[in-house]
């Protein structure tokens, strides 16, 4: 489950005075992109839904504004309550949805649990493909509802969805660097982002210069996402390493049982302030010398850390359970709402309009 949510002056005479405004003018844009989407996507999606209650069409296209019936077409277990349930649309309902196969990243559906008439937002791992199929990567919580009612369906069964919901407005080529950071389930809206951004260019050269970095977090190795799901993400790191970099971590590594190549990509240890900082090229007195000579970025290249993060284009969204997301980036604000930026992330410098809570 995841969630998701919100976002020039005269001429100058000197060139270090335009450079300065400059900046100003990038962040104050910035802040105002995301205090204003921010109001929208929150008060669509976080606050009590106007569509709660809504009918249910067979015939009909996804709208956010009506459920239609999806078949439980495939279920795998990936880990510990955890599986990818695969739901496909009718025919009629993807057929006639407007560039469905091509929606642009990050949205997500609402499914609903008809036993207790209660819906939840899910984020798809890819989208919709050219057959009307969503992937959903589930976990399931001894207090959520509708995650234990997903776990519990089977091949063939029905659920109702709703969507897509913009749940964060990525533009192309907006920023220099977008840092991703996730725990768990948290981890299928980047996937669905890097999905139709990168994986796509494989075997070809990447022309957007934006650099993306994930962080991901799991408790155990059994709990990462799974290596069908993974291992094209490794692959293109390997091949592209200046337009992506990955990096895992997880609480322990006991029984791990891991590709190799992904192995190569995992750290015992959570993601804290020396990690970040050592993703973003940036020093930070609390990291050991040791940590730095140890840490899997000292592969990478040096990208200036003495600069004021505040004045560079960069972008870190973060996803996942709410104690982690509040203790890297502060924790949301009424109803779910961006709130102040806080946590490891504001300790670095990040101001509001660099960083989004989904």
């Amino acid at each position: 489950m995841n969630r998701s949510w919100s976002s020039l002056r005269a001429r100058l005479v000197s060139t270090s005075t335009s450079t300065s405004h400059t900046s100003s003018r990038v962040r104050l844009s910035s802040v105002v992109f995301f205090a204003s989407t921010g109001v929208l996507v929150s008060s669509y999606l976080l606050w009590p839904s106007k569509y709660r209650g809504s009918p249910t069409f067979t015939h009909k296209p996804m709208s956010p504004n009506y459920f239609i019936p999806a078949t439980v077409s495939d279920i795998s277990q990936t880990g510990p309550d955890l599986a990818v349930l695969t739901l496909t649309l009718p025919h009629d309902a993807h057929s006639t949805t407007d560039d469905a196969s091509s929606l642009e990243p990050i949205w997500s559906i609402f499914v609903k649990d008809d036993d207790i008439q209660v819906e939840r937002p899910y984020t798809p791992l890819h989208g919709v493909d050219e057959n009307g199929n969503i992937k959903l990567w589930v976990k399931r919580y001894q207090r959520g509802e509708v995650g234990r009612w997903l776990h519990s369906k089977r091949t063939g069964d029905t659920v109702e969805i709703r969507g897509p919901l913009k749940t964060f407005p990525f533009h192309q080529g907006k920023w220099d660097e977008i840092v991703m950071i996730s725990g768990g389930t948290g981890f299928s809206p980047f996937h669905q982002l890097l999905f139709r951004q990168l994986l796509p260019l494989q075997d070809k050269p990447v022309d957007d210069d934006t650099r993306f970095t994930l962080l991901h977090a799991s408790r155990s190795p059994a709990e990462l996402p799974p290596s069908p799901i993974l291992q094209p993400l490794i692959d293109f790191a390997g091949a592209h390493p200046d337009h992506l970099r990955v990096r895992l971590f997880v609480d322990s590594d006991a029984q791990a049982r891991v590709p190799e190549s992904i192995a190569r990509s995992l750290h015992v240890g959570r993601i804290d302030k020396c990690s970040i900082a050592h993703a973003l090229g940036l020093s930070d007195g609390r990291c050991s010398w040791t940590s730095w000579i140890n840490s899997f970025w000292t592969k990478g290249r040096s990208r200036g850390g003495d600069e004021d993060i505040r004045k560079k284009n960069i972008l870190v969204l973060v996803c996942g359970p709410e104690p982690m997301v509040a203790a890297i980036a502060g924790p949301y604000g009424k109803n779910y709402s961006q709130g102040k930026v806080g946590g490891v992330l504001a300790e670095l410098g990040f101001m509001a309009g660099q960083v989004w809570k989904l």
